[in-house]
């Protein structure tokens, strides 16, 4: 699919006209780091650090982690400049610093760039190489396989990309360890396999947004009806997957009750989405309004929005078990840590 980028000598409307009056701020290029996504990227490399076992300085960590975080601020860049002429078309996404005309997309790409080459070299230097490696990989994945090819290209675009969300756990152990052994890669199947669910549950009721944009989103190219059939399929297989830390010893009885009784809540929920019209039809105007106003606010207009409302509980506690679940882990490996007396 074709595309075009928003550089500064794009023309602009008159709203992002008026936007470029002012210089660009601090805030404008640390929103092009994705912030939001950036604090989940640590929070769960953190866990894979710790859940390790391996003593490693304090210091090391933290540089480990920081350069974690500034790879995934990197990726976030490249995909802003990238995505910048999609991102204005879509409500959700026309506020950001590029096709807002607050920060120049040349800029974006030159700040992505910088910070993925500090972020790898520095990972490399001061950790290991398989970190750094793994790292690299991650940026590249990203901002190039998933931002440039599969996102504009095929439905399954979330389906395989989220392999670069889901890799920060085994960077983070592969910083203490100098390995990536199997609990490893198991914190990455885990993401790997949230990811679908969870995305394609927002897309469901923000798809109008996807189709003006161009972006083949599942719901956009197969329909409501199988988005929300793949939605319960990814669902049933996440939840064992959720649960078989337990059994490789990873995780413990925390964990346990954590997966097993959240896991039945997002059963229940992809269950209800399954069931339901969310998605069949959409409030027009879907990313304006709070996420649960959006389909109240709409009934009161007498206007159709199926069962939005399971997809976005779905959204919705799709966020907090994945939390849930890693700061479970998180919270027994710093238990086991302390039981050891190794050095946090």
């Amino acid at each position: 699919m074709a595309r075009t980028p928003v550089l500064s000598g794009d023309a602009l409307t008159p709203d992002e006209a008026t936007a470029t009056v002012r210089h660009a701020r601090w805030q404008d290029y640390f929103q092009l780091l994705k912030p939001r996504v950036m604090s989940l990227v640590v929070f769960t490399a953190l866990t894979g650090l710790l859940a390790a076992r391996t003593p490693i300085h304090p210091l090391l960590g933290a540089v480990a982690v920081f350069c974690i975080a500034v790879g995934a601020g990197a990726s976030g860049a490249l995909n802003m400049w990238y995505d910048a002429d999609i991102d204005a078309k879509m409500r959700r996404t026309r506020g950001r610093p590029v096709p807002a005309g607050l920060v120049k997309g040349e800029e974006a790409a030159t700040l992505g760039v910088v910070l993925s080459l500090l972020s790898v070299m520095l990972m490399g230097m001061a950790i290991n190489w398989l970190a750094a490696g793994l790292l690299a990989f991650t940026i590249v994945f990203y901002a190039v396989v998933y931002t440039m090819w599969l996102k504009r290209w095929t439905a399954q675009n979330i389906v395989i990309g989220g392999l670069a969300g889901a890799l920060p756990p085994a960077i983070g152990w592969a910083a203490a360890t100098g390995h990536a052994p199997l609990n490893a890669w198991l914190m990455v199947l885990i993401i790997f396999l949230w990811t679908p669910p969870h995305f394609w549950a927002l897309s469901l009721y923000i798809s109008t947004d996807y189709a003006k944009a161009g972006v083949p989103m599942l719901p956009v190219v197969k329909g409501a009806k199988e988005t929300r059939r793949q939605i319960l399929i990814y669902s049933l297989v996440l939840i064992p997957i959720c649960v078989a830390p337990v059994f490789t010893g990873l995780g413990g009885w925390l964990y346990l009750a954590v997966s097993g009784l959240g896991g039945l809540v997002f059963l229940t929920l992809a269950w209800r989405v399954f069931a339901s019209t969310a998605g069949d039809a959409a409030d027009p105007r879907p990313a304006d309004r709070d996420l649960y106003e959006v389909g109240e606010t709409a009934e009161k207009r007498g206007k159709p929005v199926g069962d939005a409302r399971h997809a976005r509980n779905l959204f919705a506690f799709s966020i907090l078990y994945l939390f849930a679940l890693f700061a479970a882990l998180l919270a027994e490996a710093v238990l086991r840590l302390k039981v050891l007396e190794l050095p946090l």
